[in-house]
């Protein structure tokens, strides 16, 4: 072979490549993905997926934003400027109930056991429910925890009338606690926690009363989408929802070497603080004895509309109380048995 038949097989290989390598990129089904907020611990799943190449594998070039809290952000995907994104299931039941035209659904539950959550400090003598009366309690009012103050109060005999609410901003909410501006907050459990930590107060300190563990029997954040992307797209929920769930699974498997997918994407966080605060999400939500049961990512039926018969005592419906088909749906869940954590 001489050298120009070389040099022509050599251009027409390097050709080949380099179409094929655009036939890939052209094949992958770009994706944006909301969070409910920062990229903090809890967020590793998704990032791991996207370094393990797990989306990559389903045709899916997926790009993750962090959001505005657990229940503001739900409209970004009403309104189609996330497809996907991540938050509260129970304000999606109100959401739905007040905008039956945008009605969403959630595809992949994620927090089986909800980290809201009232927090104290031992200093100001909360250490039950009932103890929050005559105290002033800190709360934002988009907050996904205090979304279901109503619930809270009805479960355990609080004498709502007792209780001072404070609406404060998310910035300032640990730093009043801290600063014994207010008594107890509301929050997620490894939010608050953990900042109340970087405010130098001590974990020996800080009193973290679960909801899930008095008397709140509502799911939590999980994974939703819009119907009209859904309908046009199944494959590609079907593999977010796939790769989501391998990526949950490696994170509980092994959450030290995820962490680090997180800490690629915020350089101002402290590692160990962001582990403790994963581990903790995992201990608490993630991983439960029903995830471990019967795999991650599903709900149960009845538990869900007891779920909805709570959120009526806390919200009062504009139509018919939804049912728990109306809400999530498991048509983009693989089997079980891919699932079990």
């Amino acid at each position: 072979m001489d050298m120009s038949s070389s040099f022509v097989r050599a251009a027409a290989i390097g050709a080949a490549v380099f179409m094929g390598g655009m036939l890939n990129a052209q094949a992958q089904t770009a994706v944006k993905f909301a969070l409910d907020w920062k990229f903090e611990g809890p967020s590793a799943p998704y990032f791991v997926a996207i370094d393990k190449g797990y989306y990559k594998a389903e045709g899916l070039d997926v790009t993750i934003d962090s959001g505005p809290g657990s229940v503001a952000g739900i409209a970004r995907v009403a309104a189609g400027t996330y497809p996907l994104g991540f938050f509260d299931i129970n304000s999606l039941v109100r959401f739905n109930d007040q905008n039956p035209a945008q009605a969403l659904k959630a595809v992949m539950m994620v927090y089986d056991k909800p980290p809201f959550a009232i927090i104290s400090l031992k200093s100001m003598g909360i250490s039950s429910p009932k103890d929050l009366e005559g105290k002033i309690l800190g709360a934002p009012a988009p907050d996904g925890a205090f979304a279901q103050w109503k619930a809270y109060v009805n479960a355990n005999k609080i004498d709502a009338s007792k209780v001072k609410i404070e609406n404060v901003g998310f910035p300032v909410r640990e730093p009043m606690l801290a600063a014994g501006k207010v008594n107890a907050i509301t929050g997620f459990s490894f939010s608050s926690y953990f900042n109340l930590m970087q405010k130098d107060v001590k974990a020996s300190d800080i009193v973290v009363m679960l909801m899930a563990d008095q008397g709140i029997v509502m799911y939590g954040n999980a994974i939703m989408v819009n119907p009209a992307f859904a309908k046009a797209n199944p494959k590609v929920v079907a593999g977010f929802v796939r790769a989501t769930i391998k990526g949950v699974i490696d994170t509980a498997k092994d959450p030290d070497s995820a962490i680090k997918s997180v800490m690629k994407r915020n350089d101002i966080g402290d590692e160990k603080l962001e582990l403790e605060r994963l581990k903790m999400a995992l201990r608490d939500n993630i991983v439960t004895e029903w995830t471990k049961a019967n795999g991650f990512g599903g709900i149960d039926p009845a538990r869900m509309a007891k779920s909805i018969v709570q959120i009526g005592e806390t919200y009062d419906f504009k139509a018919a109380p939804p049912k728990p088909d109306d809400i999530f749906t498991s048509e983009f869940l693989p089997p079980a048995s891919e699932r079990k954590m």
